[in-house]
């Protein structure tokens, strides 16, 4: 049992799945960090209010009076939306960048299909060689000598 899971372990598509979680881990980071201290920020600046989503929230009872989310949180029940938009700017980020990177993937491959040479004519053998010839011979019997 213990080898039947070391083979599925170290299958080719496991191994690249791991990889791919632990990079993805990584560029969830990167969005997070290009959301919170880039597009954020210019966004603020571009409403000229200083907007700050984190801090964005409908509180679902009377005895939520906080201003931040999390002393709100800590009140009573709330609606955190402005959470919700930063988490959507995040999927925006990242499915754009992912769009760009299998944009640029497919377009290597349509250039290596491109520039392929062609593939040479297939080799033939000697029985097809032969039944050509007599199939030649034979059609130029067949056929009226002028």
């Amino acid at each position: 049992m213990l080898k039947e899971f070391r083979e599925f372990a170290l299958k080719g598509n496991v191994v690249d799945l791991a990889i791919g979680v632990i990079i993805g881990a990584a560029f969830s980071q990167i969005v997070q960090s290009i959301v919170s201290d880039l597009f954020m920020p210019m966004i603020a600046w571009i409403t000229r209010g200083g907007v700050d989503f984190s801090n964005y929230f409908l509180p679902l009872s009377g005895d939520v009076t906080a201003t931040s989310l999390e002393a709100a949180r800590a009140q009573g029940a709330v609606i955190a939306y402005g959470s919700f938009i930063t988490a959507a700017i995040n999927f925006l980020i990242v499915a754009w960048v992912l769009f760009l990177v299998v944009k640029g993937i497919n377009e290597v491959k349509r250039k290596a299909e491109r520039n392929k040479p062609p593939e040479p004519a297939p080799e033939v053998t000697a029985d097809v060689q032969l039944l050509t010839e007599i199939r030649d011979l034979l059609a130029d019997r067949a056929r009226p000598s002028v």
